[in-house]
């Protein structure tokens, strides 16, 4: 991204900013939970499913499921993801990427 500041142009991107504001990584910890939910909330959509049933599949209960749910909720554990997957009946994959990548 080139911008103009009083005649000089930054090739700073805005994941450089957010980084020399040391803001990077809960910015993208955000954005990945972000996109959990609204997976997680998709495939229940898809398969016709009410919170009551998934709790029940994931052996939860539904306030435990509503905070997964919840996009602004951080604190999510990957046994809690993959019982949230395999309850409708999704893979669950992570994968470590190089720093140079975007997440």
């Amino acid at each position: 991204m080139k911008t103009r500041n009083k005649g000089r142009i930054s090739e700073e991107t805005f994941d450089d900013f957010l980084s020399s504001q040391g803001l990077l990584q809960d910015a993208q910890e955000v954005a990945i939970k972000r996109v959990l939910a609204w997976q997680i909330a998709q495939a229940m959509k898809d398969e016709g499913m009410t919170k009551t049933v998934m709790a029940k599949r994931m052996q939860t209960n539904r306030r435990q499921l509503d905070r997964l749910l919840d996009p602004e909720n951080p604190s999510v554990t990957l046994s809690t993801l993959s019982r949230a997957a395999n309850a409708v009946d999704r893979m669950l994959r992570i994968e470590l990427c190089p720093r140079t990548e975007t997440v």
